[in-house]
């Protein structure tokens, strides 16, 4: 009886995540007032096709981090509702940038094409990029999602699938923020 009711909960849904050799988050949300945000993040790579992207060039404007990977399960779940914010929110300015991990180029691609993903993505096999993410409220799962003010410094954090309506709420506070705040 048991197994009846979860195979229900496994079509697509977090508990599809289960026995897939990795830990994800559980969408833990952290928020950090003004005051008690450090140094701006800094991290640069390539994206997926080949261009630079450096997040220091998109100070002034908040930005959308995603720690995401092809492979993961709640990535996926999550990937139209990224796209979604993002089409809502690039009228204000917004930067959305991926962070796409322990991936290979050919699968990335195909989940951008899969989920419509018109934002970039960074390639971090090497995890470079993660590492530069250290310090503030750093990514500690796959996905992680950071939105970084105006400044550059680590807003609020989402460790685990982010929701759409969380995203967009946590966007909105941050164009909110007076600029030199």
């Amino acid at each position: 009886m048991l197994a009846v009711a979860l195979s229900g909960c496994t079509t697509g849904g977090i508990a599809a995540v289960a026995n897939q050799g990795f830990v994800s988050g559980d969408g833990t949300l952290t928020r950090l007032a003004v005051d008690q945000r450090k140094s701006p993040v800094e991290f640069a790579g390539t994206t997926l096709d080949g261009k630079p992207f450096d997040v220091a060039q998109h100070r002034g404007q908040v930005v959308v981090v995603n720690v995401w990977g092809s492979w993961c399960p709640p990535c996926i779940v999550e990937a139209p509702g990224l796209q979604a914010v993002h089409a809502l929110t690039a009228k204000d300015g917004v930067v959305f940038i991926g962070v796409d991990t322990k991936d290979n180029t050919a699968a990335a691609q195909a989940h951008e094409r899969r989920f419509g993903v018109t934002y970039p993505s960074i390639t971090d096999n090497g995890g470079r990029v993660l590492l530069q993410l250290r310090g503030s409220l750093p990514p500690t799962a796959t996905p992680s999602t950071l939105v970084l003010d105006r400044r550059g410094r680590v807003a609020a954090r989402v460790v685990g699938r982010v929701d759409r309506i969380v995203l967009r709420g946590l966007v909105e506070d941050a164009l909110a923020e007076q600029p030199g705040a």
